[in-house]
C-alpha cells in the first residue's frame, strides 16, 4: 500500500511522527511515531507506536490484517536493533 503521509513532528534525535490516510482522511488513518528517550549515557529507549482511526478501522484491523501489521512492525524493530548493534560494535 502506498500513501503520502503528513509529517506532524520532526525533532531530530527525539521524535518523528506522521499521519497517513487511505483514500481520504477519516476513512482509515494511521498516526505513527518513533521516539527516542535517553536511558543513560550509553543507552536509549526506542518506541515505535501506531494508532488507527476512521470508520473502516473495525473492519480492516482484525484477524489477518492486524497480525500482518504487528508482524511488520516487529520485523522492522528487530532489523533496526540488529543495525544499531552492528554499528555500536
Amino acid at each position: 500500500m502506498s500513501f503520502e503521509p503528513a509529517v506532524l513532528v520532526c525533532n531530530p534525535g527525539h521524535e518523528l511522527r506522521w499521519l497517513g490516510s487511505v483514500f481520504v482522511r477519516g476513512v482509515f488513518d494511521g498516526e505513527h511515531s518513533f521516539t527516542l528517550s535517553e536511558q543513560s549515557r550509553d543507552s536509549c529507549r526506542f518506541t515505535n507506536e501506531e494508532s488507527f482511526s476512521g470508520f473502516l478501522v473495525p473492519l480492516v484491523m482484525r484477524g489477518a490484517m492486524r497480525a500482518a501489521t504487528r508482524s511488520g512492525f516487529e520485523a522492522m524493530n528487530q532489523a533496526l536493533k540488529r543495525q544499531v548493534e552492528r554499528s555500536a560494535a
